[in-house]
């Protein structure tokens, strides 16, 4: 029987040493105790069905949603045209246009969120959800960049001069050809970018004012210890909730980098 190489024991144990402590969180939201140690002291669910019971709570996760949804679909809208132009053409000062794009993926997130915090207000514009979406909209355009780039690569600019030759103008030639060949990436980036905008914190603290988010809200309520069991049930079912997103993006991530054009 052949030995697992270093390589692979690495990888478990990087696996296990990242994942592990995650997989505590829906664990101890059964527990039927207040305090977060072994032994659980019981099990009930009882913590998921106060979640429904809290106001501030459920304001803060349509704030999210909203954000996220708007974020998505800018961000996309956004990456979309961004990542054609860098595939299809090029132009002087390309390589410099891709690295500010994908900047904000190595700039420290407090730096970003404190220099938006003062642009925002020198622009008159006072802390609130509309900051937060245009600041989350800056973090996730690398995302939708870098999944529609892959959505792109892989397409057959043939198939637009054929419609170009059939008569079709640019947009028409966008809507009907191009768009439904890129779908999949489309779908992908706005599942991603709003996954990115949904769990986002530091922006969101910085640039919420009195409208928080859903992140921010769990963080006002980590200092409490009886309020942390409904932070577990909650953070266990965001848990979910983003892996299944995550796993439906790579899914239609695949498809557009597979898809038979």
């Amino acid at each position: 029987m052949k030995r697992p190489s270093l390589l692979v024991i690495y990888a478990f144990a990087y696996l296990i040493f990242l994942y592990l402590p995650v997989m505590f969180l829906p664990l101890f939201s059964f527990n039927s105790g207040t305090i977060v140690a072994f032994p659980i002291k019981g099990w009930t669910l009882d913590w998921y069905r106060k979640l429904g019971e809290q106001d501030t709570l459920i304001q803060a996760l349509w704030n999210s949603l909203g954000v996220g949804a708007v974020t998505a679909l800018l961000a996309t809208a956004m990456g979309l045209f961004a990542a054609r132009a860098f595939v299809r053409y090029r132009f002087r000062g390309q390589a410099a246009a891709e690295g500010l794009v994908m900047l904000p993926l190595v700039i420290p997130g407090i730096i970003v969120a404190s220099s938006m915090l003062v642009l925002f207000l020198f622009l008159g514009l006072q802390p609130s959800l509309v900051t937060v979406t245009l600041g989350h909209t800056f973090l996730a355009l690398p995302f939708a960049v870098s999944i529609l780039k892959s959505a792109f690569d892989d397409f057959d600019a043939s198939l637009e001069e054929a419609s170009y030759d059939l008569g079709c103008g640019v947009f028409e030639t966008f809507r009907r050809v191009t768009l439904p060949v890129v779908a999949p990436g489309i779908v992908a980036s706005i599942l991603v970018t709003f996954t990115v905008s949904f769990d986002e914190f530091v922006l969101a603290f910085f640039l919420s004012g009195n409208q928080p988010t859903l992140p921010v809200y769990i963080w006002s309520q980590i200092r409490f210890p009886a309020k942390l069991p409904n932070v577990l049930a909650l953070g266990s079912i965001l848990l979910f909730a983003s892996v299944m997103l995550l796993v439906l993006a790579k899914y239609f991530q695949r498809r557009s980098t597979t898809r038979d054009v």
